[in-house]
């Protein structure tokens, strides 16, 4: 399935009134700095997403450092940047794996829009080809998003603790380093582990050495294992990471896929579940 696009098509693309261009650079250690980085240069057109301001809700006791946004908030963002369900839209960021990208692009698809992709590679690379730029803020005329959202697509703490007792078919996922799943170091959360059953499937594996993704057939390779499953549920630490394999297991036609949006974050806010660390 084609998920991810390469940068000669959005090239290509820029002018073309039907496809809209989102920014999505963020780091976790520098929440301002994504948007500096897009007000002093960003592909031309492109308009500017937050992780945290605009694809997160407020953090709370539980639901996780990145709780999923109101949705009725993102999809009046949506509209007002030109964005309804005629749009293509294409996401970009300056991760290897395009971390926010893959989240924008999973939140595009949980409210009903399918026709949403991740730029291959990232804006550094964008950049050295000689790709144009530019430095205003963008704008596009405004309209209106109707949300399709499609519950189907995530699951609460509550059904993952019943996976996690009776897999009946289903697979769970950690899409973290492995030093993190096996409990050797945890840099962002209070506790260190992983939920029992989990599997640790690292989403950086879903990228090349030369930093592009790897291709559908080498995709399709590496998730193997889990194409017969009955459903598939990933997480991460916060519900971000966990997208870049959503992203990537649909492109390898994987597609009974399922995000635990709280993650890592949300299961240890609860005392009473259990963690695994080996």
């Amino acid at each position: 399935m084609k998920t991810i696009i390469s940068m000669d098509w959005v090239r290509e693309h820029l002018n073309d009134d039907n496809v809209v261009i989102v920014d999505c650079r963020f780091y976790l250690q520098d929440p301002n700095k994504g948007y500096h980085e897009y007000k002093a240069s960003h592909i031309k057109g492109a308009v500017y997403f937050d992780l945290e301001r605009d694809l997160s809700g407020p953090v709370s006791k539980h639901g996780g450092r990145h709780p999923l946004p109101d949705i009725k908030q993102l999809a009046f963002k949506l509209g007002d940047v030109g964005i309804d369900h005629n749009k293509t839209v294409v996401a970009y960021d300056n991760e290897n794996g395009s971390i926010a990208a893959a989240r924008f692009w999973w939140l595009l698809k949980y409210m009903g829009h399918d026709n949403a992709f991740v730029m291959d590679e990232s804006y550094s690379a964008w950049v050295e080809k000689g790709y144009p730029t530019e430095d205003k803020k963008s704008f596009n005329t405004s309209t209106q998003f109707i949300p399709r959202v499609n519950e189907e697509m995530l699951v609460r703490q509550s059904e993952v603790q019943d996976q996690m007792k009776n897999p009946d078919g289903r697979a769970l996922i950690d899409a973290r380093a492995e030093d993190r799943y096996l409990g050797k170091s945890e840099p962002l959360d209070k506790k260190a582990g992983h939920i029992p059953s989990a599997e640790n499937w690292f989403w950086k594996d879903n990228i090349a050495a030369d930093g592009k993704w790897k291709s559908n057939e080498e995709l399709k390779e590496r998730f193997a294992p889990l194409k017969d499953k009955k459903s598939i549920t990933v997480y991460c630490g916060s519900g971000v990471t966990a997208c870049v394999n959503i992203l990537a297991l649909n492109a390898a036609g994987i597609t009974n896929v399922k995000l635990y949006p709280g993650s890592w974050s949300d299961w240890v806010s609860y005392s009473e579940n259990p963690i695994e660390s080996k």
